[in-house]
């Protein structure tokens, strides 16, 4: 199988808004939570959020063309412009035939869908829709707006599996390289989410924290008082290559993905399967793809949003699969991120390779009283980064639907 190489980041979030900014916050323990400013909380049970701070999106976009985005679609072309900046990328010198687009989000266009479902209702019945509603709304727009902008002509499609969203369109854009369909791959995830219609929503289904008094601290995992999820807003792109293309356009190689499983809990609609099944089957998948021992791993970036079921069961599956008083270090990023949703596996994956480039694994914030199940038997990584040797790191994604997504990085090495 062909091998395939990261050759290029770019990050969107609640802690940064770039790849650096974004590292930085990680290593030094930050949280993006804050009061919500883009609409009126008074009466909602959730009154703060992760949301993107000093960020205009008419830095990057001309207002002529930002009109006709919904705000996830801006966040993926912002995020993969750095992307192919730092990654040194002149398409031109490329066949773009052999470029692709694999994008993932949860929501889509979920704001756009909301204001103009909100103005038809509060008009007489007069269907007076903006002309780019649906393009501005579907799902699948970001990958072909990349596409369009960049003159890719490969592969172009989007994932959707929830919360485990872009973990999936990273290991499909990892297999169709491998088997030798593409050359190049922009993949990763973005979400804009910080709505009326989807906070409300998920508080209606008791998914998100209710901390309002003390947001930065209300993204708890691991925590017996965690009480759910913060919601978060961003995106993350990864550009995948082929090993030998890299090396013949002099690309530098940040890291290298070695391994990608998926799984389904199969057992509810929005709660995760008590034993953690899905998530022991998804971490082996990938550990069987990447041909390696479950020893091999260095640092494993958790899903674990913060909730009461979630976080132990994933806890669970990872005894399942290292045992107890393994070596390895375990965080979870969403302590300071928040949950981007079907952009949180993008984003995480970034924290891992930034993990292996720098030998430093990021912590864990805000959890002071661990489960007791768990608290003596894993390294959790908590409240400060530890500086280790990082040359596998492996990332775990799950979504409502029982959706299961793993991804392993490896130092890159001839």
């Amino acid at each position: 199988m062909r091998r395939v190489v990261i050759t290029g980041m770019g990050a969107l979030t609640p802690i940064g808004n770039n790849v650096e900014d974004f590292w930085q916050s990680l290593v030094n323990g930050i949280s993006g939570a804050a009061g919500i400013t883009k609409f009126d909380t008074t009466k909602f049970k959730t009154k703060f959020a992760c949301e993107l701070k000093n960020f205009d999106p008419l830095d990057f976009i001309p207002k002529s063309e930002a009109r006709k985005f919904d705000l996830f679609s801006q966040y993926a072309l912002i995020a993969t412009e750095e992307a192919i900046k730092n990654g040194n990328i002149t398409f031109d010198n490329l066949n773009k035939n052999r470029i692709g687009v694999i994008w993932g989000s949860g929501n889509g266009g979920i704001g756009t869908f909301q204001q103009q479902v909100a103005e038809f209702a509060q008009g007489d019945g007069t269907p007076r829709f903006n002309p780019f509603f649906i393009p501005k709304m579907i799902v699948d727009i970001a990958s072909g707006l990349i596409s369009i902008k960049y003159g890719l002509r490969g592969v172009n499609f989007t994932t959707v599996s929830a919360c485990a969203t872009s973990n999936t369109a990273i290991i499909d854009a990892f297999n169709y390289i491998k088997w030798g369909k593409a050359d190049m791959i922009i993949t990763g995830g973005s979400e804009a989410p910080i709505t009326e219609s989807s906070v409300g929503g998920f508080n209606a289904s008791k998914a998100l924290s209710t901390h309002n008094e003390n947001p930065e601290n209300a993204s708890r995992p691991f925590d017996v008082n965690r009480d759910g999820f913060v919601m978060a807003e961003g995106a993350g792109t990864i550009i995948l290559e082929e090993l030998e293309h890299a090396k013949k356009r002099g690309a530098i190689i940040i890291a290298e993905i070695v391994g990608g499983g998926m799984a389904a809990d199969a057992y509810h609609m929005t709660g995760t399967h008590p034993e953690g099944e899905g998530a022991y089957l998804g971490m082996l998948a990938a550990l069987e793809d990447a041909n390696i021992s479950a020893t091999a791993i260095d640092y494993l970036n958790t899903h674990a949003t913060s909730t009461p079921q979630g976080d132990n069961s994933e806890l669970k599956a990872v005894e399942r699969v290292f045992g107890r008083n393994s070596k390895l270090n375990i965080s979870a990023t969403k302590s300071m991120t928040g949950h981007l949703l079907g952009a949180a596996g993008a984003v995480e994956a970034i924290a891992c390779i930034k993990a292996i480039q720098h030998n430093i694994v990021p912590p864990t914030i805000n959890a002071v009283d661990i489960e007791p199940e768990f608290k003596d038997i894993f390294n959790l990584t908590l409240g400060k980064a530890q500086t280790r040797e990082v040359n596998y790191a492996m990332s775990n994604t799950f979504g409502f639907g029982g959706h299961i997504a793993t991804t392993i990085f490896k130092k890159y090495m001839e």
